[in-house]
């Protein structure tokens, strides 16, 4: 029986070395199109697919290799004797290897003005057709869509005239993996309802990491291939060790908050919970307010800077311990100060707005939560004062600043800033009063005239009592209890000017 291989592949890397030793091992090469040319083009002896379908390709291509002669060759059980009977009978030839990737869809689709008519013809048929029968039949065929598995193909049948059945199972699996996520990306990218009946995400292995959360638990870095640039999974690694589990998860907490602002902003994160948030005329300046905001908490952070690391911001960074900062960019005397330090991570990313992720994906026991990102902000709400006195122009900027930051603190959340930087931070309690607390002990003495923010309304008005003792003079809060009356009068009774925005902010 004459050994048979097919190849039909778009990316050519390596084919022809893999090629040419199939054929030093007797194998007959059938092929198609651009791969049967390159390996005309260099001396591998190749018969065309169309002579063993005995018809030609037909629709610019669409159909060459959706034939009997084909299919029946992969998907044939080579010691049944009724399927040999049968392929006999019409003159059908088993396939022992079969070597495919897929059109390029993905590329495609990832390149600027791409039309809709470059999309659909680059959707792969006979590819996907022909890999799935050959994995189907994996027991006796051996299918490769990675180019990563040539050698070790080779190695094994250059040692044993085939592969092993565990190799071919192995290499089955990576099939319907590919397959799989490319149908997803397909579909995905002709979907328009927002929440469809089937909802189907592909991740790339991006690195497998040292430990999760803690370290009896394995864990691994999964990146979405047409994911958001403005994410640590498309980050630039300048400096420093690997990325951890909880790296990952600070960094992207930081990332979130910094990208609130448009004008020089550094965030400080301490277990997804910013530590302080600076902003200023310069990224020295913000920074400076960042460090003053928490100068213990700091220790050991991760920070974000949403403007290029210059000497001078590089020379304070230096002088405390963190684990990563992340930056659009550092400068070169930056980095030579920076990377003196061995084990901190430096990183650059992409801060460009268009490329960010509309939704938002969370895994709970048995499915996800999926919903559109907060991306609600002060701009959009729908701002009312509501009590006797407005705010004076410092205190707006206090608020806005204090109502850009309290989004990303988890719930119950109360911030308390100046115009410039958070004073205080109160997360996560179970009732808002003892955020408060925490939020007004923080900022201690400096409370007095900063204003505080709230991610959801008052139910009581202990909240302003508490506030006003501290010496906050202003406050803003969604608004929409039953009791905001009570809050209301309360703040008109210390002269605290009060805003709604009617838009709540939990962070679960």
């Amino acid at each position: 029986m004459t050994k048979r291989a097919l190849i039909s592949v778009s990316n050519k890397d390596g084919i022809l070395e893999f090629a040419k030793e199939l054929v030093a091992l007797d194998y007959e090469i059938l092929s198609t199109g651009g791969t049967k040319k390159m390996l005309q083009d260099n001396n591998v002896p190749v018969t065309a697919v169309d002579e063993v379908t005995k018809f030609p390709e037909i629709l610019d291509g669409r159909v060459k290799t959706l034939n009997p002669f084909i299919h029946g060759g992969l998907l044939g059980k080579f010691d049944d004797p009724s399927h040999q009977a049968q392929m006999n009978e019409h003159g059908i030839e088993p396939i022992e290897i079969v070597c495919v990737n897929l059109y390029p869809f993905v590329e495609t689709i990832s390149k600027p003005n791409v039309t809709w008519d470059d999309a659909i013809e680059n959707i792969d048929i006979g590819g996907p057709t022909m890999l799935r029968s050959a994995a189907k039949n994996h027991q006796y065929v051996t299918v490769i869509v990675d180019s990563n598995d040539y050698v070790n193909v080779l190695e094994e049948l250059q040692a044993q005239g085939t592969t092993t059945l565990e190799t071919r199972k192995r290499l089955a699996a990576k099939v319907f993996r590919h397959t799989a996520a490319y149908d997803s990306y397909i579909s995905n990218y002709l979907t328009e309802e927002e929440f469809p009946e089937n909802l189907t995400m592909t991740y790339e292995l991006k690195q497998t990491l040292r430990y999760g959360e803690n370290p009896h638990q394995k864990a691994a870095f999964y990146q979405k291939r047409l994911g958001s640039d403005f994410s640590l999974a498309y980050a630039t690694q300048l400096h420093g060790k690997e990325l951890s589990y909880n790296n990952i998860q600070d960094g992207n907490a930081a990332l979130q908050i910094v990208k609130e602002f448009e004008i020089p902003a550094a965030v400080a994160v301490k277990h997804m919970n910013p530590c302080g948030v600076g902003t200023g005329a310069s990224i020295e300046e913000a920074f400076d307010k960042a460090y003053e905001a928490d100068p213990t908490s700091i220790f050991g952070g991760i920070i974000a800077l949403n403007r290029e690391v210059d000497i001078a911001t590089a020379e304070k960074l230096s002088g405390i311990f963190l684990e990563i900062i992340i930056a659009p960019s550092f400068t070169k005397e930056a980095l030579a100060i920076l990377t003196q330090k061995k084990n901190i991570r430096l990183m650059t990313i992409s801060f460009a707005q268009e490329n960010q992720d509309k939704l938002k994906v969370v895994s709970v026991e048995g499915g996800l939560l999926v919903q559109e990102d907060d991306t609600f902000g002060f701009a959009e709400a729908d701002v009312k004062v509501v009590t006797d006195r407005e705010p004076t122009n410092e205190e707006w900027e206090a608020l806005k600043l204090g109502w850009a930051v309290v989004k990303h603190v988890k719930s119950n959340a109360i911030v308390v800033t100046d115009a410039q930087m958070t004073l205080g931070v109160g997360a996560g309690q179970m009732n808002r009063v003892g955020s408060a607390k925490i939020a007004l002990e923080q900022a201690g003495t400096k409370a007095k005239g900063a204003a505080l923010a709230s991610d959801a309304f008052f139910p009581m008005n202990d909240t302003v009592e508490t506030a006003a003792a501290a010496g906050i003079t202003a406050i803003i809060q969604p608004g929409g209890s039953i009791k905001d009356q009570d809050s209301i009068d309360k703040a008109n009774e210390y002269g605290i000017a009060m805003v709604f925005t009617g838009v709540r902010h939990f962070k679960h």
